[in-house]
């Protein structure tokens, strides 16, 4: 956690750990003859690790056969590095099906309990490997 008001530096940390998807209940609202679709998504996720617990996300998504695209507010509640609370992610991400992104944050202020403060980046990985969350706390 950081002070905000401090002029020390300050040092990241970053944490990784496993996510599993429990639940994606998608609505298309805006389907078109040519282009991509438009979808809202309620996603449900399980974490293990250093992050522990469980969030529900609200997705936009756009996708189309050439590539796809989403925004997302996530609420997770659980533990991050031992400390209890909730606290939200801002996330979005981009995937031409060569080379997927996505680049979040943590939002300011809205950690509760002992992650009142927490303030850092998110990004999200599927791969071979499985899926995983990585958090860089400043």
């Amino acid at each position: 956690m950081t002070d905000p008001n401090s002029s020390a530096p300050t040092t990241a940390r970053t944490l990784i750990a496993e996510f599993e998807v429990t639940g994606w209940d998608p609505s298309v609202y805006d389907e078109p003859v040519e282009g991509p679709a438009l979808a809202r998504v309620t996603v449900r996720k399980n974490f293990r690790g250093v992050v522990d617990g469980a969030s529900v996300a609200e997705v936009l998504t756009a996708a189309g056969p050439d590539g796809r695209g989403y925004v997302a507010s996530e609420r997770f509640t659980g533990s991050i590095d031992g400390r209890a609370g909730t606290v939200v992610f801002q996330h979005w991400g981009l995937d031409d099906g060569d080379d997927p992104r996505t680049f979040g944050h943590i939002v300011a202020g809205s950690g509760t309990g002992q992650l009142a403060g927490l303030a850092g980046e998110i990004t999200l990985v599927h791969d071979e490997s499985g899926a995983r969350v990585t958090l860089v706390l400043r």
